[in-house]
């Protein structure tokens, strides 16, 4: 069970990074980047209802903002 958790943290972390990386060198609006982020958050697997995506994109892109 544990290492499952550990698993999912990892890639969760990865999806972050690579999302934050990309998200830094793109001349993109925000709404935009926010539904590039959606979409490879679904593309590698992870299951998150509406909702939790929405809070997920958002926390992403808010800690990419306060980055700069």
């Amino acid at each position: 069970m544990r290492n499952g958790i550990n698993i999912f943290a990892a890639v969760l972390g990865g999806v972050v990074i690579g999302l934050g990386i990309g998200v830094l060198f793109t001349p993109e609006k925000g709404s935009e980047v926010r539904a590039r982020i959606a979409e490879a958050i679904k593309a590698r697997g992870i299951k998150l209802n509406r909702k939790e995506m929405e809070n997920l994109v958002d926390d992403i892109t808010d800690e990419l903002k306060t980055e700069d």
